[in-house]
């Protein structure tokens, strides 16, 4: 019954043309005949049961199953989210399961404690993990290629970390803040020109590396934002919002203002999900949510901007780079992928290899398709 109601659903694709292995061999197409191609192989049942009980997640949990496979995992993920209205009833799943998805999301909440605890259970998984794979800038958020594929991933961080400062256009010996100051690579960046820095992160991994990496050139503390009490001459934050949560935004936007002088400016990169999908996003719980930030959530530019004007900060900039996003987790994952025996010696199982994998794909769809964007906003404090 449940194959048969996926199968039905699928009738419905619009765009491109998905090819089906079923268990026993059976193969169906799917889709126009024209147009992208993907293809994928169900090796169980049991793989239906979960999309009808939980969407996209319980498609997700078939592929760290091993349910299903398919050729092209990034491919395959972005034809269906281009799919993404046809298939509105399988990708949001059963009552039951998006209820019990909506209740462990909800009892994730970044409160104080609750927000270290979510933090660490991402970053912590250890440096000697990320130095794998991430480029040598240890930095974790969309490199900016600006049309120039030939860019490395590193050269590609460089310059996102520069514009970054650039536009925030500070004196010499600026005071900044970094609220999610990561492993220090913005940090390094802004005291390297000159700027006396406080980074704040809540990761113990984080603290460590970046207090090593960056010596007395800054301050970096383990501390909440809401706990800052400093004045600064501008503020940065570099997707950092998306693990806030929807019930601190106003604190979060309010801290920046606080932060800041009249006139002073923030730079905020944020990933955004688009403003026709936010209000079904809000009230439910996707993948990410579940197995990768605890407790995130992502803002829509209407919402972002809304909350800015609330804490006083008028939007005076929004450089918007979703497709050197897709570019950037595509790299991520081959880099991730090439390392795996190194990533495994870690004491990673297979299990953890196909998630991280489906989330980095995962990603890079939303990207690919602009379900999701990711924007560097400049921020003037009125």
């Amino acid at each position: 019954m449940s194959a048969a109601l996926v199968l039905r659903t699928l009738q419905r694709l619009e765009n491109g043309r998905l090819e089906v292995a079923l268990p026993g061999g059976e193969r169906r197409d799917f889709g126009a005949s024209d147009g992208a191609r993907a293809d994928l192989e169900v090796r169980s049942r049991a793989a239906f049961s979960r999309i009808l009980r939980a969407g996209d997640i319980g498609f997700a949990e078939g592929y760290l199953e091993a349910e299903w496979t398919t050729s092209d995992l990034p491919r395959l993920l972005t034809l269906l989210a281009a799919n993404r209205e046809p298939l509105e009833r399988p990708i949001y799943g059963g009552f039951l399961g998006r209820l019990a998805n909506r209740l462990l999301h909800l009892a994730r909440a970044n409160t104080r404690a609750g927000s270290r605890r979510n933090i660490a259970a991402h970053y912590d998984l250890g440096n000697d993990f990320y130095a794998l794979w991430l480029d040598p800038t240890m930095t974790y958020s969309s490199a900016l290629y600006a049309g120039n594929a030939a860019r490395t991933l590193e050269e590609a961080q460089r310059a996102k970390l520069a514009r970054a400062l650039e536009r925030l256009q500070l004196a010499p010996g600026a005071r900044l803040l970094e609220i999610g100051c990561g492993w220090g690579s913005f940090a390094e960046l802004a005291a390297a020109n000159g700027h006396h820095v406080t980074g704040l992160t809540l990761s113990a991994e984080q603290l460590a590396y970046a207090r090593k990496r960056l010596g007395a050139a800054a301050a970096i503390e383990l501390r909440d934002y809401r706990d800052e009490r400093g004045r600064y001459d501008a503020v940065v934050s570099v997707e950092m919002i998306e693990a806030v949560g929807e019930r601190w935004w106003p604190a979060y936007f309010a801290k920046i203002a606080e932060a800041l002088p009249a006139g002073g400016r923030a730079l905020v990169q944020a990933i955004v999900i688009r403003d026709e999908l936010f209000p079904r996003y809000r009230t439910g719980t996707d993948f990410i949510q579940k197995y990768i930030f605890p407790g995130g959530m992502l803002p829509s530019p209407a919402r972002f901007e809304l909350e800015a004007a609330a804490a006083g900060l008028r939007v005076a900039e929004a450089h918007r780079f979703g497709p050197d996003y897709a570019h950037t987790l595509a790299e991520w994952r081959r880099r991730f992928l090439a390392r795996w025996e190194d990533v495994r010696a870690l004491g990673f199982d297979e299990r953890f290899r196909r998630l991280w994998e489906f989330y980095l794909a995962y990603c890079e769809a939303g990207f690919a398709t602009g379900s999701t964007d990711v924007v560097q906003y400049l921020l003037v404090k009125r």
